[in-house]
């Protein structure tokens, strides 16, 4: 299947005022679909220094040029500065997305609290994290939301059966190769996944001789042979929306050389014969690049 789903994280307020128009324009010009998942609330990105006592956190922030890419501002929001409300303030951007024909959904209401916080959480912590944001994206869009891609692919099992009563028919919450049903603790089933099958820019830039120069081939050569399934690829507003906009620009140049059509969550879903997806646990585990453990496809 010749299909590659966009999934676009806009994890801060800057990415969404600056990167996701960008991306829209983008998009645009080369006719790729897409879905954008929004952070709805207030944006604390400067709280994230907690995880510099992970493993691999440091190692991975002088790779990537944190500061370069989310600027000083950002980085002292939540501490030094009052975070700015996402939602409230770039409500108008969240719905020119909409217009323009991309689909939207919920990636978090505070991304840095749902990411360091959900795997350890209670069912009723993480439904009223989840709350505030379907009660913002409603706000926002008038509209119930169709999916939730978790903020750094975090995850507990009641995040999972919150998407099974939203009546959610697919989400992207986990990493993985193809998609499938995950079955939880409990043996229950929820929605549908269709995890992120390709790294993210910030994974591998700065490994195995990968540069700004030649990330764009490097991916481009994982996506060269046809899979069942297809894939998912993750993108932020704050890379390829920003400053690493010419690297995106060079990668949908080339999936669509390689015979890609570039579609949005919904669509790539749709092309599934979704009577057929395998069942599969959910586990946390670790992936290269990326600092701490994530929701991972068992398989």
């Amino acid at each position: 299947m010749r299909l590659l789903a966009l999934k676009i994280d806009v994890d801060t307020y800057r990415g969404t005022r600056e990167g996701v128009p960008q991306l829209v324009n983008m998009l645009i010009r080369h006719g790729a679909g897409a879905t954008f998942l929004f952070s709805l609330g207030p944006d604390h990105t400067g709280r994230a220094v907690r995880r510099a006592l992970r493993p691999g956190f440091m190692k991975k922030v002088s790779r990537t040029s944190v500061l370069e890419h989310y600027g000083l501002k950002t980085l002292l929001y939540g501490t030094l500065l009052p975070g700015p409300d996402i939602g409230r303030k770039c409500a108008p951007i969240l719905r020119d997305v909409a217009a323009a024909g991309f689909e939207t959904g919920i990636h978090t209401y505070d991304h840095v609290k749902w990411q360091d916080n959900v795997a350890r959480q209670t069912p009723a912590w993480t439904q009223r994290e989840m709350d505030k944001a379907y009660r913002r994206y409603l706000e926002v869009f008038g509209t119930i939301p169709t999916t939730h891609c978790a903020a750094g692919w975090q995850m507990n099992d009641a995040a999972y059966l919150q998407e099974k009563q939203w009546e959610m028919t697919y989400a992207s919450d986990s990493r993985g190769t193809h998609p499938f049903i995950p079955v939880l603790a409990n043996g229950e089933t929820s929605c549908a996944q269709l995890p992120t099958t390709l790294p993210t820019l910030d994974e591998i830039i700065g490994t195995d001789g990968i540069d700004t120069h030649n990330v764009a081939d490097a991916i481009l050569k994982m996506t060269a042979d046809e899979r069942p399934y297809g894939h998912v690829y993750t993108l932020h507003a704050e890379l390829e929306g920003q400053k690493l906009a010419p690297i995106f620009e060079q990668l949908l140049s080339g999936w669509k050389q390689q015979g890609y059509r570039l579609v949005s969550l919904a669509d790539y879903y749709a092309a599934l014969d979704s009577s057929r997806l395998p069942e599969e646990r959910v586990i946390q585990g670790e992936i290269p690049g990326r600092s701490g453990k994530l929701a991972l496809q068992s398989s």
